[in-house]
């Protein structure tokens, strides 16, 4: 074929052929490659929606949300009249984006830990913390505290530390009632007393925000969502803030000037049992537990258990009364000691034979007397009696802690085990329990249950307590009540053992009391002593009942030298306040020898 000449039909159809299979051959490898790209893809989105789904969705949850707690208010805890004992104040958290302050944390750390006084290294691996925009700093500081610290942080142009709301608890009162409300700490924590009693309803119950954030910011078009927090409910104790106060004070200045190791005084409603006043000393401020041994936190009066020593012959003798061994005249001979098993009784004032009536036992405060007249009941009988009276048992006002004190099977008695508890030796009782125990005579032979909440409230153990839930039953028959309170007057008149606690244009009946205490090393009798002091008034139309109880007094005094004034300076005082105007009963004519 001569150049220039067209290739022949044959040669070009092999050459067209030839053109076309090395198209269909790019056109299938191009096929082939886009199917194990495309099969690439689609493994990779099933990894994506199903086998790794959760874990990437907490994935980007941890990097672009984040859920923040909304506090709830906690419920105020008042005295009677509605005065706060306990409150909410506003406050601050400090919280930070680690994102934003790890490149300074060590900085933020410093500024933070010496002006709010927290640990430097806790803060510093909060600020560090990876795969989270939030963490918590501080929480429920002052409002101008918590703005200082953010201010300082702030001026050093580091950013990412930020301030939300956060109640803060304040007790403003300070000490007044601190053992009975107890304190919250600085993570609102409850600890001790009420707070601690009705920490669920006072808490309520907290709420959270949750929200996207990006580059530290939160976005505002993004997903989210809010639960509101729900504030706790309100508490209403049966304190009055004021008796409160003086009781306290009062209290103090008695077991300072005695020397004594600590105190205890009641004031109780002899009709309703509303607790008005449960003093304690030492006590603490509730602003700043921590300043405070941790014995001085919670509430002696129901805690700590004692031998009450001649009080207890209040309860005796009414039970004697009661079951018609005696009257208030009933003549006994009192020798100067008593052969009790293999142990010998004596009275705290040495004296030869003694001729006096029951009456002038209790007022003279014999103990010889009182045992002798009490041997005419069986074991049985007087346990009864006194298991009535409340002793052996808690009070269930539902305070955490508070002791039964000891009441023991009377089995188990001996001739000298029925005689000293019958004059309030080889027996043991808190505060609140002996108060009440006595008030059963104020209130005609009835017991009533103490109480410290007005209305009615659930603790956290489930338990309804209140004024509103209180009970009732009669222990003595009101006669017997009545002749109790006859002879009890004797006591507070010359020729009784506390002459001193007179109150003028007021009729008081009362009851000293000195104990031997039961040394905590040697659990022996130590040479140590309880003393105390009972008393109601009017006592002709009794209103309000006052006991005072010091332990370890070092000024070699007793019952009615250092608990006397107590119950005296108290009782003058709500009386006034509550203006009881005099009743104007005759002193009582009762011999007391014969």
């Amino acid at each position: 074929m001569s150049q220039g000449s067209r290739p022949r039909p044959a040669v070009r159809r092999r050459r067209a052929r030839a053109r076309r299979g090395t198209s269909l051959l790019r056109l299938r490898i191009g096929f082939i490659l886009i199917a194990m790209v495309l099969s690439v893809f689609a493994v990779r989105l099933f990894q994506l929606q199903g086998v790794d789904a959760a874990a990437y969705v907490a994935k980007a949850r941890a990097e672009g949300v984040v859920t923040v707690t909304l506090p709830a208010t906690r419920g105020t805890i008042t005295d009677r009249n509605g005065v706060a004992l306990a409150d909410s104040v506003d406050g601050l958290m400090l919280v930070a984006d680690p994102t934003l302050t790890t490149r300074h944390a060590s900085q933020i750390a410093t500024i933070i830990a010496h002006r709010l006084h927290l640990d430097y290294f806790d803060l510093l691996q909060r600020l560090r913390r990876s795969g989270t925009h939030f963490q918590y700093l501080a929480r429920r500081i002052p409002a101008t505290r918590a703005t200082a610290v953010l201010t300082a942080i702030e001026k050093r142009g580091f950013t990412g530390v930020y301030t939300r709301r956060d109640p803060v608890r304040s007790y403003p009162a300070k000490d007044v009632a601190a053992n009975l409300v107890g304190f919250t700490n600085a993570m609102g924590q409850a600890g001790e007393g009420a707070e601690l009693m009705f920490d669920k309803s006072l808490a309520g119950r907290d709420g959270r925000a949750t929200y996207e954030v990006g580059g530290g910011n939160r976005i505002p078009l993004g997903d989210n969502s809010t639960v509101p927090p729900h504030s706790g409910s309100d508490l209403r104790l049966t304190i009055d803030r004021d008796v409160q106060w003086y009781t306290q004070r009062v209290l103090r200045d008695a077991v300072e000037h005695a020397n004594g190791l600590s105190g205890a005084a009641v004031v109780m409603d002899t009709h309703t049992g509303q607790l008005l006043a449960v003093a304690d000393y030492p006590t603490f401020d509730a602003n700043n537990p921590t300043a405070s041994p941790d014995s001085d936190l919670g509430t002696r009066a129901l805690r700590d258990v004692y031998e009450p020593g001649s009080v207890m012959k209040v309860l005796t003798t009414a039970a004697l009364l009661d079951a018609g061994k005696v009257t208030p005249r009933t003549k006994i001979v009192v020798p100067p000691t008593l052969p009790s098993s293999d142990h010998v009784i004596h009275d705290d004032i040495a004296h030869g034979t003694l001729h006096l009536t029951l009456a002038g036992a209790l007022a003279k405060s014999s103990n010889i007397g009182t045992a002798l007249a009490a041997r005419q009941f069986t074991p049985r009988q007087l346990y009864d009696y006194l298991h009535r009276f409340g002793l052996g048992q808690t009070t269930n006002l539902g305070v955490n802690g508070e002791a039964a004190g000891v009441l023991a099977d009377p089995s188990t008695w001996m001739q000298i085990r029925q005689d000293n508890i019958a004059f309030g030796q080889g027996v043991s009782v808190n505060a609140v329990q002996m108060a009440a125990a006595v008030n059963t005579i104020a209130n005609g032979g009835v017991y009533v249950a103490p109480s410290i909440v007005k209305g009615r409230a659930r603790t956290n153990s489930g338990q309804v307590v209140g004024s509103d839930t209180t009970t009732e039953h009669r222990v003595v028959s009101r006669r017997a009540a009545a002749q109790e309170t006859r002879m009890m007057e004797t006591v507070t008149m010359p020729g009784g053992t506390a002459p001193n606690t007179a109150i003028s244009g007021y009729l008081l009946a009362g009851k000293t009391g000195t104990a031997q205490r039961i040394g905590p090393k040697c659990h022996c009798y130590d040479g140590s002593r309880t003393v105390s002091f009972v008393g109601f008034a009017p006592a002709d139309k009794p209103r309000f009942l006052v006991y005072a109880v010091v332990q370890r007094p070092r000024n070699g005094g007793f019952g009615a030298t250092v608990a006397g004034p107590v119950v005296d300076d108290v009782m003058k005082y709500v009386l006034q306040k509550y203006a009881v105007p005099p009743t104007g009963r005759s002193v009582p004519k009762l011999p007391l020898t014969w």
